[in-house]
């Protein structure tokens, strides 16, 4: 494993090493934190297409996390979703994967439309010969009722089957698009109340964030009702995640970084290059549920609206309308709904962590 690694390390240093002068070479004027992330993007576009980088190495890297919580970086996932092959390809192979793993008879269901489609438009090549005969009339000519009847039955299955894969199509690429949107989540940071900064996808496993967007007073009476269910809620795993409508356009103190010295930094999990192995250091993972209360603060709240609204819009609410979203132990979302959850509902819907239901969120 030693030799391993140490071959791997020596087989990244070129690249790195051209990546870095890539980066660091052209001038940058107002170093300001929008023009250093279009700056970033901009060097990993370049190291996608050009170094053969992996976009699992962009989603996991820890000192990518404050990248991660711009829209800079939703705009360069958004174009690997699409496919480009040369900044996306992993990244969207990777996503399908999932997409195969949610939605397993998807293939099977696209070979028989295709299958059928071939068989039907066969059929239809050797009934439009006996259809112009059967129009044309004379002896030995088939019957016009029944042959029209059979190229009708042809026509209108390739048209239903043509129609149903286009239509798996299309519900691909929203299940795609909604995988990346939880994908965009789960990067987005969170400070729990010992003031450290985590990425949610951090807290898989361990917890089941209750995003609480709306008004300031909407929100604050939302909390107010969890307090009398608290000890249930934390049986549960329940951590509030409070986002109030106008927080992100408000001014932030700016912070260098992401809020993490690099002793912190060094102590997060090791993610890797896979795509849905996260947050598997049992080190790490013990450290932050020792830290999760019952609640935490968002940071970078922009980018948390930002994801709620087009949460939103993809299942039919009008964006900035109060809702609440409430997450699985592995990041997906459970359930979400206007205005603010009933606690006392989501105490008998939500199983406690150690009950058998629990564990196969995980």
């Amino acid at each position: 494993m030693l030799w391993l690694s140490l071959t791997l390390l020596l087989l990244w240093i070129p690249t790195l090493w051209k990546l870095k002068l890539l980066c660091t070479t052209k001038p940058v004027v107002m170093p300001t934190g929008r023009e250093e992330a279009k700056k970033a993007a901009d060097c990993l576009r370049t190291a996608l297409r050009e170094y053969d980088l992996k976009f699992g190495t962009i989603l996991n890297d820890p000192d990518l996390a404050s990248f991660r919580a711009m829209p800079e970086f939703k705009e360069l996932q958004e174009e690997a979703r699409l496919g480009g092959e040369d900044v996306g390809y992993s990244f969207r192979r990777d996503l399908k994967l999932i997409s195969e793993v949610q939605a397993p008879f998807r293939g099977i269901r696209r070979f028989f439309y295709v299958a059928l489609t071939a068989a039907a438009g066969i059929s239809l090549l050797f009934t439009i010969p006996r259809l112009l005969r059967a129009i044309q009339g004379g002896d030995g000519a088939p019957g016009l009722l029944e042959t029209s009847g059979n190229a009708a039955i042809n026509i209108g299955g390739i048209i239903v089957l043509v129609a149903l894969f286009f239509w798996d199509n299309k519900k691909e690429e929203e299940q795609l698009a909604q995988i990346t949107r939880n994908e965009t989540l789960s990067r987005l940071p969170l400070r729990l109340s010992t003031n450290r900064i985590v990425e949610l996808v951090q807290l898989r496993d361990t917890a089941r964030p209750v995003i609480l967007a709306g008004d300031k007073e909407t929100v604050a009476s939302a909390m107010r009702k969890a307090e009398r269910f608290r000890t249930e809620l934390l049986r549960r795993g329940v951590i509030l995640v409070p986002v109030v409508w106008g927080q992100g356009r408000e001014p932030q103190v700016e912070r260098k970084g992401f809020g993490l010295s690099p002793k912190a930094t060094a102590s997060l999990p090791s993610i890797g290059e896979e795509f849905d192995k996260r947050a598997q250091s049992i080190v790490a993972q013990s450290k932050i549920k020792a830290e999760i209360r019952f609640r935490a603060e968002v940071v970078s709240p922009a980018e948390w609206e930002r994801w709620i609204r087009d949460q939103q819009k993809s299942e039919g609410i009008t964006p900035g309308e109060d809702v609440y979203i409430i997450l699985r132990l592995d990041g997906r979302v459970r359930k979400s709904g206007r205005g603010m959850p009933d606690w006392q509902e989501i105490v008998k819907e939500v199983p406690p962590m150690e009950a058998f239901l629990s564990k196969l969120e995980r």
